[in-house]
Protein backbone atom coordinates (compact mmCIF):
# COMPACT_ATOMS: atom_id res chain seq x y z
CA UNK A 1 0.00 0.00 0.00
CA UNK A 2 1.27 3.47 -0.93
CA UNK A 3 0.78 6.20 1.67
CA UNK A 4 -0.11 9.77 0.72
CA UNK A 5 2.75 12.18 1.34
CA UNK A 6 0.28 14.90 2.36
CA UNK A 7 -2.28 13.27 4.65
CA UNK A 8 -1.19 9.66 5.12
CA UNK A 9 -4.20 8.26 3.27
CA UNK A 10 -4.19 5.40 0.81
CA UNK A 11 -2.96 6.18 -2.71
CA UNK A 12 -4.61 4.17 -5.47
CA UNK A 13 -2.51 3.80 -8.62
CA UNK A 14 -4.26 4.56 -11.92
CA UNK A 15 -1.44 4.87 -14.48
CA UNK A 16 1.85 3.03 -14.97
CA UNK A 17 4.24 4.61 -17.48
CA UNK A 18 6.84 1.92 -17.01
CA UNK A 19 10.57 1.96 -16.48
CA UNK A 20 11.85 5.52 -16.89
CA UNK A 21 15.19 7.34 -16.62
CA UNK A 22 15.90 10.68 -14.98
CA UNK A 23 14.17 13.10 -17.33
CA UNK A 24 16.91 15.74 -17.34
CA UNK A 25 19.95 13.44 -17.29
CA UNK A 26 21.44 13.34 -20.79
CA UNK A 27 24.23 10.75 -20.77
CA UNK A 28 27.33 10.64 -22.88
CA UNK A 29 27.54 7.49 -25.02
CA UNK A 30 30.17 6.05 -22.69
CA UNK A 31 27.93 6.51 -19.63
CA UNK A 32 24.69 4.80 -20.69
CA UNK A 33 25.37 1.72 -18.57
CA UNK A 34 25.29 3.88 -15.42
CA UNK A 35 21.85 5.39 -16.03
CA UNK A 36 19.41 5.47 -13.14
CA UNK A 37 15.91 4.06 -13.74
CA UNK A 38 12.73 3.89 -11.67
CA UNK A 39 9.08 2.96 -12.16
CA UNK A 40 6.99 5.96 -13.18
CA UNK A 41 3.49 5.37 -11.86
CA UNK A 42 0.92 7.82 -10.57
CA UNK A 43 -1.97 7.48 -8.13
CA UNK A 44 -4.70 9.41 -6.33
CA UNK A 45 -5.14 9.68 -2.57
CA UNK A 46 -8.60 8.41 -1.65
CA UNK A 47 -8.72 10.82 1.33
CA UNK A 48 -7.40 14.21 0.15
CA UNK A 49 -7.46 13.55 -3.66
CA UNK A 50 -3.84 14.61 -4.12
CA UNK A 51 -2.44 13.00 -7.28
CA UNK A 52 1.19 11.96 -6.81
CA UNK A 53 3.91 9.63 -7.99
CA UNK A 54 4.13 6.18 -6.45
CA UNK A 55 7.95 6.18 -6.32
CA UNK A 56 10.12 9.10 -5.20
CA UNK A 57 13.43 9.82 -6.93
CA UNK A 58 16.10 11.21 -4.55
CA UNK A 59 16.28 14.97 -5.02
CA UNK A 60 20.07 15.01 -5.29
CA UNK A 61 19.83 12.89 -8.44
CA UNK A 62 17.62 15.47 -10.15
CA UNK A 63 18.85 18.86 -8.91
CA UNK A 64 22.59 19.33 -8.96
CA UNK A 65 25.39 21.37 -10.52
CA UNK A 66 24.78 20.12 -14.06
CA UNK A 67 20.99 20.56 -14.06
CA UNK A 68 20.39 21.54 -17.70
CA UNK A 69 17.11 23.49 -17.68
CA UNK A 70 17.32 27.28 -17.94
CA UNK A 71 14.06 29.22 -17.52
CA UNK A 72 15.33 32.10 -19.67
CA UNK A 73 15.53 29.89 -22.76
CA UNK A 74 12.04 30.83 -23.97
CA UNK A 75 11.04 34.38 -24.90
CA UNK A 76 7.46 33.56 -23.90
CA UNK A 77 8.59 32.53 -20.41
CA UNK A 78 10.88 35.56 -20.06
CA UNK A 79 7.92 37.83 -20.78
CA UNK A 80 5.69 35.84 -18.43
CA UNK A 81 8.09 36.16 -15.50
CA UNK A 82 8.74 39.84 -16.14
CA UNK A 83 4.99 40.53 -16.00
CA UNK A 84 4.67 38.38 -12.89
CA UNK A 85 7.47 40.20 -11.08
CA UNK A 86 6.11 43.64 -11.98
CA UNK A 87 2.69 42.53 -10.79
CA UNK A 88 4.11 41.73 -7.35
CA UNK A 89 5.93 45.07 -7.25
CA UNK A 90 2.66 46.87 -7.89
CA UNK A 91 0.39 44.86 -5.59
CA UNK A 92 2.31 43.22 -2.74
CA UNK A 93 5.63 44.99 -2.28
CA UNK A 94 4.66 48.58 -1.51
CA UNK A 95 5.54 48.57 2.20
CA UNK A 96 8.80 49.91 3.58
CA UNK A 97 11.70 47.53 2.94
CA UNK A 98 9.69 44.62 1.51
CA UNK A 99 11.29 41.20 1.30
CA UNK A 100 10.62 38.80 -1.61
CA UNK A 101 11.71 35.13 -1.54
CA UNK A 102 11.60 32.72 -4.48
CA UNK A 103 11.77 28.94 -4.13
CA UNK A 104 13.59 27.46 -7.13
CA UNK A 105 14.75 30.70 -8.77
CA UNK A 106 16.67 28.87 -11.52
CA UNK A 107 18.74 31.34 -13.58
CA UNK A 108 17.11 34.40 -12.00
CA UNK A 109 14.69 35.12 -14.82
CA UNK A 110 12.04 36.51 -12.43
CA UNK A 111 14.22 37.76 -9.57
CA UNK A 112 16.24 39.91 -11.92
CA UNK A 113 13.24 42.21 -12.34
CA UNK A 114 12.68 42.24 -8.58
CA UNK A 115 16.34 43.12 -8.04
CA UNK A 116 16.26 45.88 -10.65
CA UNK A 117 13.23 47.32 -8.83
CA UNK A 118 15.43 47.78 -5.75
CA UNK A 119 13.54 45.24 -3.65
CA UNK A 120 15.29 43.12 -1.06
CA UNK A 121 15.13 39.53 -2.24
CA UNK A 122 16.54 36.03 -1.95
CA UNK A 123 16.31 33.04 -4.23
CA UNK A 124 16.65 29.41 -3.17
CA UNK A 125 18.28 27.30 -5.89
CA UNK A 126 19.99 23.97 -5.11
CA UNK A 127 21.28 23.47 -8.68
CA UNK A 128 24.57 25.34 -8.48
CA UNK A 129 25.11 25.74 -12.21
CA UNK A 130 21.93 27.75 -12.85
CA UNK A 131 22.38 29.52 -9.50
CA UNK A 132 25.72 30.86 -10.69
CA UNK A 133 24.02 32.32 -13.78
CA UNK A 134 21.47 34.04 -11.53
CA UNK A 135 24.22 35.58 -9.44
CA UNK A 136 25.88 36.91 -12.57
CA UNK A 137 22.61 38.72 -13.29
CA UNK A 138 22.69 40.51 -9.95
CA UNK A 139 20.38 38.17 -8.04
CA UNK A 140 20.96 37.08 -4.43
CA UNK A 141 20.86 33.29 -4.28
CA UNK A 142 21.14 30.76 -1.49
CA UNK A 143 22.33 27.48 -2.99
CA UNK A 144 20.14 25.23 -0.90
CA UNK A 145 16.82 23.41 -0.80
CA UNK A 146 13.92 25.29 0.77
CA UNK A 147 12.63 23.39 3.79
CA UNK A 148 11.78 24.15 7.40
CA UNK A 149 15.36 24.43 8.67
CA UNK A 150 16.63 26.68 5.87
CA UNK A 151 13.53 28.88 6.04
CA UNK A 152 13.98 29.37 9.79
CA UNK A 153 17.60 30.35 9.21
CA UNK A 154 16.59 33.00 6.69
CA UNK A 155 13.85 34.36 9.01
CA UNK A 156 16.38 34.72 11.83
CA UNK A 157 18.90 36.48 9.59
CA UNK A 158 16.65 38.67 7.43
CA UNK A 159 13.20 38.86 8.96
CA UNK A 160 9.85 37.83 7.49
CA UNK A 161 9.04 37.68 3.79
CA UNK A 162 6.11 39.64 2.36
CA UNK A 163 5.89 37.32 -0.64
CA UNK A 164 7.15 33.78 -1.11
CA UNK A 165 6.87 32.77 -4.74
CA UNK A 166 7.64 29.67 -6.76
CA UNK A 167 7.15 28.64 -10.38
CA UNK A 168 7.30 25.05 -11.60
CA UNK A 169 8.98 23.93 -8.39
CA UNK A 170 6.49 23.16 -5.61
CA UNK A 171 5.17 20.14 -7.55
CA UNK A 172 8.77 18.85 -7.54
CA UNK A 173 8.98 18.61 -3.75
CA UNK A 174 7.64 15.42 -2.09
CA UNK A 175 8.35 16.73 1.43
CA UNK A 176 5.69 19.47 1.32
CA UNK A 177 5.13 19.11 5.07
CA UNK A 178 8.59 20.52 5.75
CA UNK A 179 8.25 23.12 2.99
CA UNK A 180 4.93 24.44 4.32
CA UNK A 181 6.27 24.58 7.86
CA UNK A 182 9.11 26.61 6.36
CA UNK A 183 6.63 28.94 4.66
CA UNK A 184 4.84 29.31 8.01
CA UNK A 185 8.12 30.24 9.70
CA UNK A 186 9.25 32.74 7.06
CA UNK A 187 6.06 34.41 5.83
CA UNK A 188 4.90 37.66 7.47
CA UNK A 189 1.46 37.63 9.17
CA UNK A 190 -0.17 39.36 6.22
CA UNK A 191 2.05 37.87 3.54
CA UNK A 192 1.17 35.61 0.65
CA UNK A 193 2.63 32.36 -0.67
CA UNK A 194 2.11 32.12 -4.44
CA UNK A 195 3.07 29.20 -6.65
CA UNK A 196 2.26 28.11 -10.19
CA UNK A 197 2.52 24.56 -11.46
CA UNK A 198 1.04 22.26 -14.13
CA UNK A 199 -2.69 21.76 -13.58
CA UNK A 200 -4.21 18.31 -13.31
CA UNK A 201 -7.35 19.55 -15.07
CA UNK A 202 -5.38 20.52 -18.18
CA UNK A 203 -3.35 17.31 -18.11
CA UNK A 204 -6.52 15.19 -18.04
CA UNK A 205 -8.40 17.29 -20.59
CA UNK A 206 -5.49 17.39 -23.06
CA UNK A 207 -4.15 13.89 -22.27
CA UNK A 208 -0.76 15.57 -21.82
CA UNK A 209 0.72 12.54 -20.08
CA UNK A 210 4.25 13.78 -20.74
CA UNK A 211 3.71 16.27 -17.90
CA UNK A 212 4.23 13.22 -15.69
CA UNK A 213 7.91 12.59 -15.01
CA UNK A 214 10.33 12.28 -12.11
CA UNK A 215 10.46 15.98 -11.23
CA UNK A 216 6.67 16.38 -11.20
CA UNK A 217 5.94 14.45 -8.02
CA UNK A 218 2.53 16.10 -7.56
CA UNK A 219 -0.16 16.96 -10.10
CA UNK A 220 -2.14 19.67 -8.34
CA UNK A 221 -5.85 20.44 -8.54
CA UNK A 222 -7.62 23.30 -6.79
CA UNK A 223 -9.36 20.84 -4.48
CA UNK A 224 -6.18 19.05 -3.45
CA UNK A 225 -4.28 22.32 -2.89
CA UNK A 226 -7.12 23.72 -0.80
CA UNK A 227 -7.14 20.60 1.37
CA UNK A 228 -3.35 20.68 1.70
CA UNK A 229 -3.37 24.38 2.64
CA UNK A 230 -5.95 23.88 5.39
CA UNK A 231 -3.95 21.00 6.83
CA UNK A 232 -1.03 23.35 7.48
CA UNK A 233 -2.93 26.39 8.72
CA UNK A 234 -3.24 28.23 5.42
CA UNK A 235 -6.17 29.20 3.24
CA UNK A 236 -6.40 29.13 -0.55
CA UNK A 237 -7.39 32.72 -1.33
CA UNK A 238 -6.96 32.96 -5.10
CA UNK A 239 -6.45 30.84 -8.21
CA UNK A 240 -5.65 31.90 -11.76
CA UNK A 241 -5.46 29.82 -14.93
CA UNK A 242 -2.24 30.34 -16.89
CA UNK A 243 -1.57 29.34 -20.52
CA UNK A 244 2.14 28.65 -20.05
CA UNK A 245 3.72 25.17 -20.08
CA UNK A 246 0.63 23.54 -21.51
CA UNK A 247 -1.73 24.81 -18.81
CA UNK A 248 -0.99 25.82 -15.23
CA UNK A 249 -2.74 27.32 -12.23
CA UNK A 250 -1.32 30.00 -9.98
CA UNK A 251 -2.33 29.36 -6.36
CA UNK A 252 -2.23 32.05 -3.66
CA UNK A 253 -2.16 30.95 -0.01
CA UNK A 254 -2.42 33.17 3.06
CA UNK A 255 -2.76 32.50 6.75
CA UNK A 256 -6.27 31.37 7.64
CA UNK A 257 -8.56 34.40 7.95
CA UNK A 258 -5.95 36.92 6.80
CA UNK A 259 -7.50 37.53 3.36
CA UNK A 260 -10.89 37.14 1.76
CA UNK A 261 -10.88 34.37 -0.89
CA UNK A 262 -11.71 35.59 -4.40
CA UNK A 263 -14.72 34.20 -6.28
CA UNK A 264 -12.38 32.33 -8.63
CA UNK A 265 -11.64 29.75 -5.92
CA UNK A 266 -15.27 28.66 -5.63
CA UNK A 267 -15.71 28.87 -9.39
CA UNK A 268 -12.79 26.52 -10.12
CA UNK A 269 -13.86 24.11 -7.39
CA UNK A 270 -17.29 23.94 -9.01
CA UNK A 271 -15.69 23.32 -12.42
CA UNK A 272 -13.61 20.48 -11.01
CA UNK A 273 -16.67 18.91 -9.42
CA UNK A 274 -18.55 19.13 -12.72
CA UNK A 275 -15.59 17.60 -14.55
CA UNK A 276 -15.33 14.82 -11.96
CA UNK A 277 -11.62 15.55 -11.75
CA UNK A 278 -11.16 13.72 -8.46
CA UNK A 279 -13.22 10.70 -9.50
CA UNK A 280 -11.44 7.38 -10.16
CA UNK A 281 -13.47 6.82 -13.34
CA UNK A 282 -12.18 10.05 -14.89
CA UNK A 283 -8.58 9.19 -14.09
CA UNK A 284 -8.99 5.66 -15.45
CA UNK A 285 -10.39 7.16 -18.64
CA UNK A 286 -7.33 9.38 -18.84
CA UNK A 287 -5.10 6.31 -18.50
CA UNK A 288 -6.94 4.61 -21.38
CA UNK A 289 -6.44 7.69 -23.57
CA UNK A 290 -2.72 7.64 -22.76
CA UNK A 291 -2.45 4.06 -24.02
CA UNK A 292 -4.25 5.03 -27.23
CA UNK A 293 -1.82 7.90 -27.88
CA UNK A 294 1.13 5.55 -27.28
CA UNK A 295 -0.18 3.08 -29.85
CA UNK A 296 -1.08 5.79 -32.38
CA UNK A 297 2.25 7.60 -32.13
CA UNK A 298 4.40 4.47 -32.32
CA UNK A 299 2.30 3.20 -35.23
CA UNK A 300 2.67 6.47 -37.15
CA UNK A 301 6.43 6.57 -36.68
CA UNK A 302 6.83 2.95 -37.79
CA UNK A 303 4.72 3.65 -40.88
CA UNK A 304 6.82 6.67 -41.80
CA UNK A 305 10.02 4.65 -41.39
CA UNK A 306 8.68 1.88 -43.60
CA UNK A 307 7.87 4.48 -46.26
CA UNK A 308 11.39 5.90 -46.19
CA UNK A 309 10.51 9.19 -44.48
CA UNK A 310 12.91 11.00 -42.17
CA UNK A 311 11.76 12.05 -38.70
CA UNK A 312 13.66 14.10 -36.11
CA UNK A 313 12.63 15.37 -32.69
CA UNK A 314 12.36 19.03 -31.81
CA UNK A 315 13.10 20.00 -28.20
CA UNK A 316 15.00 17.68 -25.84
CA UNK A 317 12.55 18.43 -23.05
CA UNK A 318 12.14 16.64 -19.75
CA UNK A 319 8.67 15.66 -21.01
CA UNK A 320 10.18 13.89 -24.01
CA UNK A 321 11.78 11.28 -21.76
CA UNK A 322 8.33 10.07 -20.72
CA UNK A 323 7.12 9.94 -24.32
CA UNK A 324 10.09 8.16 -25.87
CA UNK A 325 10.49 5.57 -23.15
CA UNK A 326 6.79 4.82 -22.69
CA UNK A 327 6.14 4.65 -26.44
CA UNK A 328 9.31 2.72 -27.33
CA UNK A 329 10.72 5.49 -29.54
CA UNK A 330 14.44 5.18 -30.21
CA UNK A 331 16.93 6.29 -32.87
CA UNK A 332 15.43 3.76 -35.28
CA UNK A 333 12.26 5.87 -35.43
CA UNK A 334 13.60 9.36 -34.63
CA UNK A 335 17.06 10.05 -36.04
CA UNK A 336 18.01 12.79 -33.60
CA UNK A 337 16.56 15.53 -31.40
CA UNK A 338 17.62 19.14 -31.92
CA UNK A 339 17.85 21.46 -28.93
CA UNK A 340 19.31 24.88 -28.18
CA UNK A 341 20.70 23.96 -24.73
CA UNK A 342 24.49 23.42 -24.93
CA UNK A 343 24.47 21.12 -21.87
CA UNK A 344 22.26 18.63 -23.75
CA UNK A 345 23.97 18.76 -27.12
CA UNK A 346 26.24 15.95 -28.35
CA UNK A 347 24.74 13.68 -25.70
CA UNK A 348 21.93 11.12 -25.79
CA UNK A 349 18.32 11.47 -24.75
CA UNK A 350 17.53 9.82 -21.40
CA UNK A 351 16.80 6.11 -21.67
CA UNK A 352 15.94 6.11 -25.38
CA UNK A 353 19.47 7.20 -26.38
CA UNK A 354 18.48 9.35 -29.34
CA UNK A 355 21.37 11.69 -30.28
CA UNK A 356 20.87 15.33 -29.29
CA UNK A 357 22.19 17.87 -31.79
CA UNK A 358 22.38 21.67 -31.83
CA UNK A 359 19.44 23.61 -33.28
CA UNK A 360 21.48 24.42 -36.38
CA UNK A 361 21.34 20.77 -37.43
CA UNK A 362 17.62 21.09 -38.08
CA UNK A 363 17.95 23.69 -40.85
CA UNK A 364 21.13 22.17 -42.27
CA UNK A 365 19.08 19.34 -43.75
CA UNK A 366 15.36 19.52 -43.10
CA UNK A 367 13.65 16.19 -42.35
CA UNK A 368 10.31 15.17 -43.79
CA UNK A 369 8.71 15.33 -40.34
CA UNK A 370 9.55 16.88 -36.96
CA UNK A 371 8.14 15.36 -33.77
CA UNK A 372 7.46 18.37 -31.56
CA UNK A 373 8.33 17.37 -28.01
CA UNK A 374 8.23 21.02 -26.92
CA UNK A 375 4.55 21.23 -27.89
CA UNK A 376 3.82 23.76 -25.14
CA UNK A 377 5.91 26.26 -27.14
CA UNK A 378 4.35 25.29 -30.48
CA UNK A 379 3.38 28.80 -31.54
CA UNK A 380 6.79 30.23 -30.79
CA UNK A 381 8.64 27.34 -32.45
CA UNK A 382 6.50 27.07 -35.60
CA UNK A 383 6.83 30.81 -36.20
CA UNK A 384 10.59 30.52 -35.84
CA UNK A 385 10.80 27.49 -38.16
CA UNK A 386 8.50 28.72 -40.95
CA UNK A 387 11.11 27.77 -43.56
CA UNK A 388 10.76 24.13 -42.51
CA UNK A 389 7.09 24.23 -43.50
CA UNK A 390 7.90 26.13 -46.71
CA UNK A 391 10.36 23.36 -47.60
CA UNK A 392 7.55 20.81 -47.33
CA UNK A 393 8.17 19.71 -43.75
CA UNK A 394 5.36 18.66 -41.44
CA UNK A 395 5.01 18.66 -37.68
CA UNK A 396 3.90 15.66 -35.63
CA UNK A 397 1.97 16.49 -32.45
CA UNK A 398 0.59 14.07 -29.87
CA UNK A 399 -1.33 16.37 -27.49
CA UNK A 400 -4.31 16.02 -27.21
CA UNK A 401 -4.10 13.37 -29.93
CA UNK A 402 -1.63 12.19 -32.55
CA UNK A 403 -1.84 14.31 -35.70
CA UNK A 404 0.27 15.75 -38.52
CA UNK A 405 0.13 19.49 -39.23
Amino acid sequence: MTECRICGGVVEEFLDLGRQPLSDAFPRPADVDAEFFYRLAVGRCVACTMVQLIEEVPRERMFHHDYPYYSSGSSVMREHFTRTALGFVETELGAADPFFVEIGCNDGVLLRTIAESGIRHLGFEPSTGVAEVARERGVRVRTDFFEESTAVAVREAEGPADVIFSANTICHIPYLDSLLRGVDALLSPGGVFVFEDPYLGDIVEKTSFDQIYDEHFYLFSVRSVQTMAERFGFELVDVERLPVHGGEVRYSLARAGARQPTPSVAQMLAQENAQGLAEPEVLQGFASSVSRIRDDLAGLLRSLRENGKTVVGYGATAKSATVTNFCGIGPDLVSYVCDSTPAKQHRLSPGAHIPVRPSEAFAASYPDYALLFAWNHAGEIMAKEEQFREAGGQWILYVPEVRVV
